[in-house]
């Protein structure tokens, strides 16, 4: 049996394919977990959907900010943009059986690695929040997502305020403080102020600014954080962090990393992509 992690798919399901043909992945034996962003700007999000649904719980995805958009634009609350591909899921026959699908997705999982907690999360974590407090508040947004109140919550879960956490927060405010930590954070004063305007490489970070990994005093530093939609930081692989958005949609590599027995035995592999969008 082999568990791996994969990162940021945005609907490239070729390379998804190849990816675990060169794996030898069998969904009766091994366990995926996918990092977010399964859909859009690739050309065939609902063929992604469509392998993760058939596959059950051999496959464990949790939701990115694309994700997101997707319910967004299936429930109106959100215009498609022109760089989005969400047509194939829109318009499919299965949309339905494939939303109810995403909307029962989590925005953080954790499993026990050789006696280390892996948290695993699309974006990143908050300086102030620990593995508990991050699994706790990903549960509250899922519970929205899973409940009557969808379409509401959606209608207000865009903008980039409050930015800051403060345990205060209640309603939407609160909830698009947990949202955009988990699925859009990049950069963050090292006091833990959201920023939303950059996506550079971690390593020219916009003055005042740090990569949240690296925000002192962070409550996750002891914990295994495996997350993506970082293209421009590219593949990351320290002790404790594994970033694995390797840009598959702007022609460079999708990756998994293959989780051993313990936090040191990890293997990546990863397959060329075919450029589907440019970047800018």
């Amino acid at each position: 049996m082999a568990i791996y992690c994969i990162g940021d798919l945005q609907g490239c399901d070729d390379a998804f394919v190849r990816l675990l043909e060169t794996v030898d992945f069998s969904p009766s034996r091994d366990t995926l977990y996918l990092l977010g962003d399964l859909v859009n700007r690739g050309p065939s999000s609902a063929s992604v959907l469509r392998r993760c649904m058939q596959w059950g719980d051999s496959v464990r995805a949790l939701l990115g900010n694309h994700d997101l958009h997707l319910l967004a634009a299936a429930h109106g609350a959100r215009h498609p943009s022109r760089r989005d591909t969400l047509s194939s899921v829109l318009d499919a026959d299965d949309r339905e059986a494939m939303l109810d699908w995403v909307r029962h997705q989590p925005l953080a999982r954790s499993l026990d690695w050789g006696g280390k907690p892996l948290l695993m999360v699309h974006a990143g974590v908050l300086p102030s929040w620990s593995l508990t407090d991050t699994l706790a508040y990903a549960d509250e947004v899922q519970r929205i997502l899973r409940s009557p109140e969808l379409p509401q919550f959606l209608a207000q879960m865009y903008g980039n305020l409050p930015d800051r956490w403060d345990t205060r927060l209640k309603g939407v405010d609160r909830l698009r403080v947990i949202v955009n930590t988990l699925t859009r954070l990049r950069f963050c004063t090292p006091d833990g102020r959201m920023d939303f305007d950059s996506a550079e490489s971690a390593e020219t970070p916009p003055a005042g600014l740090v990569p949240w990994f690296e925000a002192p005093g962070r409550k996750t530093a002891d914990v295994v954080v495996a997350f993506g939609h970082w293209s421009t930081l590219g593949l990351l692989n320290r002790p404790n962090l594994l970033g694995l958005d390797t840009g598959c949609v702007w022609g460079g590599c999708l990756s998994a990393m293959r989780l051993g027995a313990h936090p040191e035995e990890r293997e990546l592999w990863n397959v060329r992509c075919d450029q589907a969008q440019k970047p800018g």
